[in-house]
């Protein structure tokens, strides 16, 4: 037969109670292990976000300062490209000056005593217009390419007028001379030496007498070419007609 120990398991001495487990203890422990996985993934991702706006709002600060140490250099760089500005309107008109003032002096000593001026128009440069020039020294001022006199006046014949082109050629920095037309008064629709259609400047002033002879001569300075005009400098144009500057001389009456 065999022995039945009818002591209940509990209450048993030297023996260990059975353990109550079951599906559930393991659900929970699963449960709890992700919600602290859960909460450590939310502290990380606050504490990066926190740092990032930290860093943001570090450079945000660092930004503003290097726009305001910019905002007070503005006026150091200003003032450098004024300076600058300036240097080449000085550098621009030094490099385009001409000594008219020379010129008319030496105009005045060759000048021979057999002839007088009726006009006188300069041009500093090819690019600048006279209004006093005639449609006669229009072709002939085209491959001008510095300064340049445009002479009108009367002479005692084509002689004379050679002897003035002669005396002109003489003048510091002329590079050529040229006569552009000369017409006797006693001449009937001839013209002398270098003659050209169309012209109404000349004979103007010069009298009735038929040795008189009224020319136009065109005085180049091609050596005198000025450099090239920079952006922003102020035109240099010579004193037009009747201004100050000695440019017109007009004397309407044989000596």
């Amino acid at each position: 037969m065999r022995p039945v120990n009818l002591i209940p398991p509990e209450e048993r001495r030297g023996e260990k109670a059975p353990l109550r487990t079951g599906p559930l203890a393991y659900v929970i422990v699963a449960v709890l292990g992700v919600a602290l996985l859960g909460v450590t993934l939310v502290v990380l991702t606050t504490n990066q976000i926190s740092d990032r706006e930290a860093e943001k709002a570090s450079l945000e600060d660092q930004v503003k300062q290097a726009q305001a140490e910019a905002e007070g250099l503005d006026s150091f760089i200003n003032f450098a490209t004024l300076q600058e500005a300036r240097e080449q309107t000085v550098v621009s008109l030094a490099t385009s000056r001409f000594d008219w003032e020379r010129v008319l002096r030496e105009l005045a000593i060759v000048i021979p005593s057999d002839v007088w001026l009726t006009n006188l128009a300069a041009k500093a440069s090819a690019d600048a217009t006279s209004s006093s020039s005639s449609s006669s020294s229009s072709g002939a001022s085209e491959g001008i390419a510095g300064p340049s006199l445009d002479i009108s006046g009367c002479a005692t014949g084509h002689e004379a007028v050679a002897e003035f082109l002669a005396a002109l050629r003489q003048v510091d920095g002329v590079t050529r001379a040229t006569v552009t037309s000369s017409n006797r008064q006693g001449d009937s629709g001839s013209t002398g030496a270098t003659a050209s259609s169309g012209s109404s400047e000349t004979g103007g002033g010069c009298g009735s007498k038929s040795f008189v002879a009224s020319f136009n001569v065109l005085v180049a300075f091609d050596a005198a070419v000025p450099e090239p005009s920079v952006p922003g400098a102020p035109p240099t144009t010579p004193p037009a007609e009747g201004e100050d500057g000695g440019l017109v001389a007009d004397t309407g009456s044989a000596p």
